[in-house]
């Protein structure tokens, strides 16, 4: 299964050819897709934002997808994976942790063009 990053969903909404392409691709392969709870933030700040058709748009695609939630084991692997990274000098902000540890709890591919993504142990990705 496939967990979409904000970054996929906000090309997707605004009709970008690669993002398009991997959506039907995925839809292709008959996958449901999934959508870390801090995603739904992100995005929803962006489209109440702009207003107007885009806030209607958002919540429809969202509406077609299964949404994580964050739960304690979440966080927690939020939490060490983020030590891990600050050791490592690649400190990510806190959403884009628990976006990575939703993915890899549920055992999704995370479908991103975000490349600080590639430095997660453990966590399969997906460009577009």
């Amino acid at each position: 299964m496939h967990c979409l990053d904000s970054s996929f969903l906000i090309d997707l909404l605004k009709g970008d050819d690669s993002a398009t392409r991997k959506m039907k691709e995925i839809e292709g392969l008959g996958e449901h897709v999934s959508i870390a709870a801090p995603c739904v933030a992100e995005i929803l700040v962006g489209a109440h934002y702009k207003g107007g058709a885009i806030v209607k748009d958002t919540l429809d695609l969202l509406s077609r997808m299964e949404i994580l939630d964050i739960d304690a084991e979440v966080a927690m692997e939020a939490g060490r994976l983020g030590a891990e990274l600050l050791r490592r000098g690649h400190p990510l902000p806190t959403t884009d942790l628990l976006i990575a540890a939703t993915a890899k709890r549920h055992g999704h591919i995370l479908i991103t063009r975000d490349n600080d993504f590639h430095g997660i142990p453990g966590l399969g990705i997906e460009g577009y």
